[in-house]
């Protein structure tokens, strides 16, 4: 029995293109478009379930858009495709004030609190992104920040905050943020303990560093969600953490989140919007440290090379390496000392190998796995793109060998980015698998879900 059409503008779509009811030619083009992500093997069936409901991957729906731009000779936007879901309960738009962003941050945390199985989610929404950046830079910054309320706040609380942001930073770089009860445990901590906070009465100055620290954690949880495929509760995160860095009156603080909303931008494929958010970022940063120029500086160069843009990738890769000679942490933000050599050479494999120049994208391979032991993610994320790096420049047997090794980097690290990587991988060895070591090394890969 065939089951009826749901989404009408995918279907509008496909027949304004020319693919009525050529469902298989529309599969052959969307795999080319996608061929960045690897050999995409997408079909005929793979259009009917769409129709009917099921909804792809948002980077599969970015490579959608372009199939039809290029067939349409126009601009189509991922909102067209009708797969966009409204199930967050507030968008992603950056609120109007400091007390709206709390507002929207207890709905949220509330929400999120009281389910682990499934949860609400959403789409990216880009032009929520690319506003929220625009306001964060440009609007005049908050006159004050005091508040009068029940719960006295005092420094020693703020502290604790910071405390149990590293926390949760830790567990999510060892575990990754793909447990669904680690994040309820984090929204649950928000809502218990931090909105009474926000709610409570505190100075002006007291205000703004418990507002930086609520940017952090909020922002942290952003991270998480995004790690774990929840994008549009991630964006939400994100700018409601965006407009308390804005009420912190810290604009290093702001600039790292906005970067870390350009890092889910490209993720999705979204590639010029995040250059813009990466360049608002680096101009909102102003004379920032060295430590923060080269992260932001990083995260620019990954947006360029996804989008093609070898010279403007190359630019901001070389003022990256240059301000990482720089750094200094005793200068530096506490919550940038993450960043080292090695997550610049990840980002810097990542880019090059967009740009297929895979001799000098493997020359930062040695550099992206000298990890601390807590970086788990970040070293299986680096290896499988080791990996996925010499099978595209034609390496099998390195190919091979770096799967091996990401087979026990997995093992332990929850990541819908990760899963995503080791798709990547597979699908790129896959017209390979009549090689023995190849075929073995498929099998000992673990099952990620399909990309639907």
């Amino acid at each position: 029995m065939v089951r009826p059409v749901t989404n009408a503008a995918f279907e509008a779509l496909l027949r304004a293109a020319g693919y009525g009811s050529a469902h298989g030619a529309f599969a052959r083009q969307l795999n080319h478009a996608g061929r960045v992500h690897g050999n995409w093997r997408y079909d005929a069936a793979s259009v009917y379930w769409w129709l009917r409901g099921r909804r792809p991957a948002e980077y599969v729906q970015a490579a959608m858009a372009e199939a039809f731009a290029r067939k349409l000779g126009r601009p189509v936007t991922v909102t067209e495709l009708g797969f966009t879901t409204t199930d967050v309960p507030a968008n992603a738009g950056y609120p109007a004030s400091a007390r709206h962003a709390i507002d929207a941050a207890e709905q949220l945390w509330t929400m999120l609190a009281s389910q682990l199985e499934p949860r609400p989610n959403g789409s990216y929404q880009s032009g929520a992104a690319l506003q929220a950046a625009l306001a964060w830079r440009y609007d005049l910054a908050d006159e004050a920040v005091s508040a009068s309320g029940r719960q006295s706040v005092t420094p020693a609380d703020i502290q604790s905050l910071y405390v149990l942001a590293e926390h949760f930073t830790d567990l999510d770089r060892r575990q990754g943020g793909g447990s669904p009860r680690t994040r309820t445990l984090m929204a649950d901590f928000l809502m218990r303990q931090v909105t009474p906070m926000l709610s409570g009465s505190y100075t002006d100055s007291i205000g703004r560093d418990l507002m930086r620290a609520t940017a952090m954690l909020s922002g942290q949880l952003a991270f998480m969600s995004y790690d774990a495929g929840e994008h549009g509760i991630a964006q939400h995160h994100f700018t409601i953490a965006l407009r308390l860095a804005k009420a912190a009156d810290d604009r290093l603080c702001g600039a790292h989140l906005l970067a870390n909303l350009a890092t889910q931008a490209v993720y999705l494929g979204h590639a010029q919007d995040a250059a813009r958010l990466a360049e608002a970022a680096i101009d909102g940063a102003g004379r920032a440290p060295a430590a923060v120029r080269a992260r932001l500086y990083t995260t620019a160069a990954s947006a360029y090379g996804r989008l093609g843009d070898r010279h403007a990738c190359q630019v901001a890769l070389t003022k990256a390496q240059r301000a990482l000679d720089r750094t200094n942490p005793d200068s530096s933000p506490r919550w940038v000392s993450y960043f080292s050599p090695a997550h610049f050479a990840g980002t810097a494999l990542k880019c090059l190998g967009d740009l297929r120049l895979y001799t000098q994208a493997l020359r930062h391979a040695p550099d992206a796995i000298t990890l601390a032991s807590q970086n788990a993610r970040t070293r299986a994320l680096h290896t499988a793109l080791i990996a996925t790096t010499h099978a595209r420049a034609g390496d099998i047997d390195a190919a091979c060998g770096w799967g091996r090794e990401l087979a026990q980097h997995t093992l332990d690290v929850h990541s819908a980015r990760l899963n995503h990587r080791v798709s990547e991988l597979a699908t790129t060895l896959s017209p390979h698998q009549a090689i023995p070591q190849v075929k073995e090394l498929l099998l000992t890969l673990p099952a990620t879900p399909p990309s639907t």
